[in-house]
């Protein structure tokens, strides 16, 4: 059993005419992955015709088992006296080896039917970090008390998009789609939203070094180094494990948390010409204000590098009026809102500017019943016990009267 290509040529106003059926799918757009397509009868009869299009591929299916399958566009001759004809199109060799791996352990019921699948790149999936990660940012070192160069952490926020592809349809087909009617993106989306912020953090985390530093707000600008890393070291391992393989993430902006900001803004004070300078500066002045004196203040400081005499430089400059130090300027203002259950865009109105997302409501305090601590979560982040959920008010059996307590206000009937 399989399938025959069609002369060329062939294609036109008499197809329904000539065959007995004609099967092809033509909404294959990003937002479709899968569509089942059969007959009235659920059985294909003999010369009937499969449509492929561009960026299609076709399986043949019959009851439990795999008959044939290509990605090579086309018109096809269903034909159940022949051998499988033509594992090929543009997955070559391999696209018979993969339906060796394919198996459903065989069903009793009769059943046929092709299955198409959108073999594009599917884009326009957005993605956003909803809570801040950590990265080492070695574009803005720093040194310990024993003079070595280490990596700023920084606490960072990612906003961007991915494009994916269906890779391995016999893994795609066993693992997630079975064989349902259709797939769509959105069945898959929220939990490929989750793998690809995932595979952000691992890679954003492996990408810099010492020897090639790379800043947390020069992200955006390391599409292709990032897609390398991603490859070589398999990050996406989950996803492939799915038949679907990511083609590329890209960071659209990058946004530092309020105390990172102000991290950054006390690296650029103290200069660029010695790194720890800033946090040199702010030792001195912790020393000056020291009812011990300021000798007291200057063992902490593990001036590495620096001479005594360079030492007591700075203190002279310093100490003798102790001139009033200029009040840092305010760090910029953080957009307020939450994020978006959905895409994790922050929220400032009651819609998502994203994707119209209704905002989520906020959470009101509850009370735990054992040691009375305040909390939005399901348990007590003292003691561990479990919060009940609110209770909607109940009606009374009796005369309808509603109330939250165990018995009826007006006629006292208990209220289950």
């Amino acid at each position: 059993m399989g399938l025959i290509k069609a002369i060329g040529g062939a294609i036109g106003g008499t197809l329904k005419d000539q065959w007995l059926d004609l099967i092809k799918c033509d909404d294959m757009n990003m937002d479709t992955l899968m569509v089942k397509q059969t007959t009235k009868t659920g059985q294909i009869s003999k010369g009937s015709r499969i449509l492929v299009a561009p960026g299609q591929a076709v399986v043949i299916y019959d009851s439990g088992a795999i008959l044939d399958a290509s990605a090579e566009e086309g018109v096809y001759t269903f034909d159940q006296s022949s051998s499988p004809s033509f594992f090929g199109g543009q997955f070559g060799p391999v696209f018979k080896e993969m339906w060796q791996r394919f198996t459903y352990g065989g069903t009793p019921a009769k059943e046929q039917a092709v299955f198409f699948f959108n073999l594009k790149e599917i884009m326009g999936n957005k993605f956003g970090t909803a809570a801040p990660f950590m990265f080492e940012d070695w574009k803005h070192p720093v040194r310990n008390e024993f003079g070595e160069k280490n990596a700023m952490y920084v606490e960072i926020r990612c906003f961007g998009n991915y494009t994916f592809k269906l890779d391995d349809l016999a893994l795609f087909m066993r693992t997630y789609a079975g064989t349902g009617n259709v797939v769509r993106k959105e069945d898959i989306t929220e939990q490929m939203r989750a793998e690809v912020i995932s595979v952000l953090e691992s890679v954003v985390n492996s990408l810099g070094n010492e020897q090639n530093p790379v800043g947390a707000l020069q992200l955006p600008d390391k599409k292709t180094e990032m897609f390398e890393l991603m490859n070589q070291r398999v990050y996406d391992e989950r996803i492939r494990a799915r038949g679907i393989r990511l083609l590329g993430f890209n960071i659209e902006s990058v946004t530092l948390s309020p105390q990172s900001q102000e991290d950054m803004r006390k690296y650029q004070t103290g200069g660029s010409s010695n790194l720890s300078r800033g946090s040199i500066l702010e030792s001195i002045n912790t020393a000056a204000g020291n009812e011990g004196g300021a000798g007291t203040g200057f063992m902490g400081i593990g001036m590495a590098g620096m001479g005594i005499g360079a030492a007591g430089n700075m203190m002279g400059n310093i100490m003798p009026n102790q001139p009033t130090q200029p009040a840092p300027a305010a760090p910029a203002p953080q957009a307020q809102g939450v994020p978006c259950p959905k895409c994790g865009t922050l929220i400032t109105g009651k819609f998502c500017p994203e994707c119209g997302t209704p905002a989520p409501a906020p959470k009101t305090p509850k009370k735990c019943p054992k040691c009375g601590t305040e909390t939005t979560g399901k348990f007590c982040p003292e003691c561990g016990t479990p919060i009940p959920a609110d209770q909607g008010p109940k009606k009374c059996p009796k005369c309808g009267t509603e109330t939250t307590g165990k018995f009826c206000p007006e006629c006292g009937t208990p209220v289950a």
